[in-house]
This record gives structure tokens, C-alpha cells and sequence, in this order.
């Protein structure tokens, strides 16, 4: 058997950007959000949800023993999910001024939000990522974070 390869046409590394093949701009509002924003709103996010639970249950947040150990992560998925699918992102994202938005730029909805939300409390899917910086969560839900 004979085979015959071809050369395959690839876009040269130096024109690329994260966002690029899915119509994106390079920088600005409605470019791909940068590592640095998603981080920081990660932060915020997890600090808001670890003083909501702290105000119900007290210092037993912050040694993590009994309920408490999981509560910041109910408050948090419970928070993310529901300011995503109707603000386009968590309380940290919109300080952070990061929006999510499907690749065709509409809204989340509901049921997209809830399995990224899943998806990211399981922490390994935003830790696999494309050169378009979208996690496994964000493929999952046909999603992307972009600059406001």
C-alpha cells in the first residue's frame, strides 16, 4: 500500500492570537479574556463564597471541618451558575470585567451555565485549554470568556 502525504496549510504562529479562528479580536472588549483576569476573578469568586459561608457557620469555614469544608464550594458553584446565566458571568467576572458568551456570542442560558459550573468545581477541565484559551468546560458548553 502506497501512501501519499501532503502538506497541510497551518496559519504561521507569529499572525496567531488566542480567538483567532473563532472571529475574535486580537485585544479590547470582545477579545479572549486573558489568564490574569480569569485568575483574579477565580480569587474573588472563591473569597466571596468562603465569607457567605463563614457568616452562617463562623470560624468553622476556616479550619474546614464538617460541613463547612463543602459549603464554600455549594455557595460558589450555586453563585457562579446562577450570575453566569443571567449576567453573563460570576460577581469576580464582572469585577474582572470578563463576560461568557457561546463562540456565536449569544447568552449561556441555564442549563450551558450549570455544566460549565459543574465542569469547573471538578478543577481539571479549565486546566486543559486550546490555543483559543477555551478550557474543557468552556468546548463542553460551546463557550468563551471575553473581555467586556
Amino acid at each position: 500500500m502506497r501512501v501519499t502525504l501532503r502538506p497541510v496549510e497551518a496559519e504561521p504562529l507569529n499572525d496567531y492570537y488566542p480567538g483567532a479562528k473563532l472571529g475574535l479580536p486580537q485585544d479590547g472588549p470582545g477579545s479572549v479574556a486573558g489568564w490574569g483576569r480569569r485568575l483574579l476573578a477565580l480569587v474573588i469568586d472563591w473569597a466571596l463564597s468562603m465569607l457567605a459561608v463563614a457568616a452562617f457557620t463562623g470560624q468553622e469555614v476556616w479550619s474546614g471541618q464538617g460541613v463547612s469544608q463543602w459549603a464554600p464550594l455549594a455557595v460558589f458553584a450555586v453563585e457562579t451558575w446562577l450570575f453566569t446565566s443571567l449576567l453573563g458571568g460570576s460577581a469576580g467576572q464582572l469585577v474582572t470585567r470578563v463576560v461568557v458568551r457561546r463562540t456565536s456570542g449569544a447568552p449561556l442560558g441555564p442549563t450551558r451555565a450549570l455544566l460549565r459550573t459543574l465542569l469547573i468545581c471538578l478543577v481539571i477541565p479549565p486546566l486543559v485549554f486550546n490555543r483559543d484559551q477555551q478550557g474543557l468546560h468552556d468546548l463542553a458548553v460551546d463557550s468563551v470568556a471575553l473581555r467586556r
